[in-house]
């Protein structure tokens, strides 16, 4: 098991079953920088949250990949901010499922952010979303709530399976 730098998550693999053919040992593991790069440039994100009685609930979202966070919005009527509200727990995944990037962890609301961190984001935000929906976020926007943050415990990729399957794990 690789051991990671002070900025960066631990490597190794997950527990599959064996009929998988995921090998054993460091050979094929993805580097953490693969996954951010993949999370800085989708553009769409789904989000998966537990609905009060226990049923599932997908969406998919904006968001943008930001020191380390998945900063994402949206208004606290909406059904994932009302299961977030409820249970933190969240699962988020990039659109492809051969260059696979998925997260885990909870998510908390972000809002208010600090001034220079919401003029950061909204400025990302823009640059990511502007050119093809006109979006273009104030960094006051988020005063009053919708915006969240998760900060993921683990996370799992891969761009070739089952030879590159790579899990990430956060320090606490």
């Amino acid at each position: 098991m690789e051991r990671p730098s002070p900025t960066e998550p631990e490597r190794d693999r997950p527990q599959l079953p064996r009929a998988y053919g995921v090998p054993v040992g460091e050979a094929g593991l993805l580097p953490w920088s693969w996954a951010e790069a993949r999370l800085e440039t989708a553009r769409n994100y789904w989000f998966s949250t537990t609905r009060p009685d226990g049923r599932p609930h997908a969406v998919p979202g904006w968001a943008v990949w930001l020191d380390g966070a998945l900063y994402f919005e949206g208004s606290p009527e909406t059904r994932r901010a009302r299961n977030l509200a409820v249970n933190p727990a969240l699962t988020v995944h990039l659109e492809s499922g051969d260059e696979v990037v998925i997260l885990e962890g909870e998510a908390r609301l972000a809002s208010p952010p600090p001034r220079q961190l919401a003029e950061r984001l909204a400025a990302a935000f823009t640059a990511k979303y502007a050119a093809s929906h006109d979006y273009r976020p104030a960094p006051d926007q988020w005063d009053a709530g919708g915006l969240w943050a998760l900060r993921p415990r683990v996370a799992f990729g891969w761009q070739a399976f089952p030879q590159t399957v790579t899990r990430w794990r956060f320090a606490a």
